[in-house]
């Protein structure tokens, strides 16, 4: 603490990302990565960019990222003007926080943003940071996004905007299409967010309703399906007057938020749609898996359609199973806040290995 800081920063609290430990021989199932390496379209691309001397790192990149956008948007069925793009979809985000989010009635009153009570911490980061009133919708029993409920509480509140993951973290539950189209009728004057980071993995998009619907956007990440969390590439899309707020914001920060071998690389695992099946295949067949055997073993196991799992053994506290794999050098997730999900543990999905030898510790302590 300094007194050179500026009073916004007293009153932060920040986001505390997954631990990233540097040990040997160490199963890391903590941080929802891909298991499998990313397209070797991707080192090729990046290689080819180096070229022989890496001169062309000299060179600022292209600050539209023109090329990658292109591609992303042919994948999708979308044209570039409907495509945002950044440094990770936590950049993404955080633009999309001030440029959309961020609401005021004719009063002068702030418009809150409602989110689950369960869901991505980062959304109560940035909505201290950005100085937004944000109100928590709770999930059903079965921690189920209720789209009933966050109409009723938009409605009664006068929301300037919802925001949720579909499927849902930390739980991996997804709800359908129609649910959200549902959501953007009923809601017209209301901007809606919806965080695709897991998406790939057996949820439905809501990137085919951006056509009709003004008031979404659909932000998606290159880290989980694309395998590409180590070079940091987000995007956004929507109708075209979205994204030129996220774009105001970006080029009011950073120009240049993505370098030469993030665009290139990116660019070559959107266009990889072989890879990207096959490794997705082989997750999805993983995660089927690893539920089975985990629920032979006693646990409950929400229905996921993410890459990872959330789970809880009737008979063990979540903080005691998480230290137990530990000490078998085996890292997951435990959160404890809210109390409703302190014996759960978030599993992301490994390698077929990687799940066994899971498994494997957890008969032996349960």
């Amino acid at each position: 603490m300094s007194r050179f800081w500026s009073p916004l920063v007293h009153q932060l609290s920040p986001y505390v990302p997954g631990e990233q430990p540097k040990l040997p021989h160490l199963v890391k199932l903590n941080t929802n990565e891909n298991p499998y390496p990313p397209s070797p379209a991707v080192q090729a691309a990046i290689q080819a960019e180096l070229g022989a001397d890496a001169a062309r790192l000299r060179l600022y990149p292209d600050p539209s990222a023109s090329a990658l956008r292109a591609s992303i948007a042919a994948a999708h069925g979308l044209t570039p003007e409907q495509v945002f793009v950044g440094n990770g979809s936590d950049e993404v985000l955080a633009h999309a926080f001030m440029a959309l989010l961020n609401h005021r009635d004719a009063q002068g009153a702030p418009r809150p943003l409602l989110y689950p009570d369960i869901t991505y911490s980062f959304y109560p980061t940035y909505c201290r940071l950005y100085g937004i009133t944000p109100l928590t919708v709770p999930l059903d029993e079965r921690f189920q996004i209720r789209v009933d409920d966050l109409i009723a509480a938009a409605r009664a509140s006068n929301a300037g905007g919802v925001i949720f993951p579909n499927p849902n973290a930390p739980t991996g539950c997804g709800i359908a299409r129609s649910e959200i189209e549902r959501l953007l009728t009923a809601l017209p004057d209301c901007v809606v967010v919806v965080d695709e980071a897991y998406v790939d993995f057996g949820a439905e998009s809501a990137l085919p309703l951006i056509a009709a619907h003004p008031n979404l956007l659909v932000v998606h990440t290159l880290s989980k399906s694309r395998s590409l969390a180590g070079l940091r590439v987000g995007f956004a899309a929507g109708q075209a007057e979205l994204v030129e707020a996220l774009v105001r914001v970006k080029d009011s920060f950073n120009s240049y938020p993505l370098d030469r071998l993030a665009l290139v690389g990116a660019q070559a695992a959107i266009e990889d749609v072989a890879w990207f099946e096959q490794t997705r295949g082989a997750v999805i067949r993983s995660r089927e898996l690893l539920v089975t055997e985990l629920a032979a073993l006693g646990f409950e196991v929400l229905p996921s359609q993410a890459n990872f799992v959330f789970a809880r053994h009737p008979a063990h506290a979540g903080a005691a199973l998480q230290q137990a794999l530990r000490e078998r050098a085996i890292i997951v997730r435990h959160f404890t806040r809210p109390e409703r999900i302190a014996n759960h543990l978030r599993i992301t999905v490994g390698t077929p290995a990687e799940c066994a030898a899971l498994v494997e510790a957890l008969r032996q302590i349960v």
